[in-house]
């Protein structure tokens, strides 16, 4: 049974994403927060945790992105999907590089945050398919790359390494011998440190360096079983 935390202080907006969540898992166990500071009491509360949390930015006693580095500072395993009525592109791509697992407009219909939520809970990334048109792909200098790629520890570079085989977060939690929890955390901090927004946007900016030579062997990296 999935666990869900909705932190948002309108209550129709609440009732409208609990409907979502329903589909997604019609046994889900839902709670509400509409502070960030009760959001944070419920979820140092819960010695299991939360599997989602979904989050407005726009909280009483907030402003900007307080709540969310709030959030992300202390519970950095925790997957934060952003369900905003702020859906400028420039709001949605600095929430995305916090490190949170997607973004949905307030706008939206019941159905996308529902699939929004899915995507997320199976260790993806979601965006908008307006705002991946309206984003520039990213294109870094070689140097930059081998900056953002060296601040990767190496359980994040095998990580990225699976990634790029096209392994699932069970398969990698299954090489790895951790949690899919884990993984789902490293996948977010990946994406934070290289400065992406998809899983598919950092295979395609690893697929740029040659691992074998990347990988010396005082980085303390080695191969996936296989």
């Amino acid at each position: 049974m999935h666990h869900f935390l909705i932190i948002d202080d309108h209550p129709l907006f609440r009732e409208a994403i609990q409907i979502a969540l329903r589909v997604v898992s019609q046994k889900a166990e839902i709670h509400e927060a509409t502070t960030i500071d009760d959001a944070v009491e419920m979820i140092a509360g819960r010695r299991r945790g939360y599997d989602l949390a979904l989050l407005d930015l726009s909280l009483p006693g907030t402003s900007g992105f307080e709540g969310l580095l709030l959030l992300r500072t202390r519970f950095p395993r925790l997957p934060i999907l952003v369900v905003s009525a702020h859906d400028d592109p420039r709001i949605v791509r600095e929430a995305m590089s916090h490190g949170i697992s997607g973004f949905v407009s307030k706008a939206a219909k019941k159905g996308e945050i529902a699939r929004a939520a899915t995507l997320v809970l199976a260790g993806g990334v979601y965006v908008p398919d307006w705002f991946e048109k309206a984003s520039a792909p990213v294109a870094f200098e070689d140097g930059e790359l081998m900056t953002r790629l060296s601040s990767l520890t190496p359980q994040q570079m095998r990580v990225l390494q699976m990634l790029r085989q096209g392994l699932l977060n069970k398969q990698i939690a299954h090489e790895l011998d951790v949690g899919e929890t884990t993984v789902k955390a490293h996948v977010s901090e990946i994406l934070r440190k290289l400065g992406v927004f998809s899983r598919t946007q950092a295979v395609i900016e690893a697929a740029k360096i040659d691992f074998d030579r990347f990988m010396e062997p005082d980085t303390g990296f080695t191969p996936p079983r296989r």
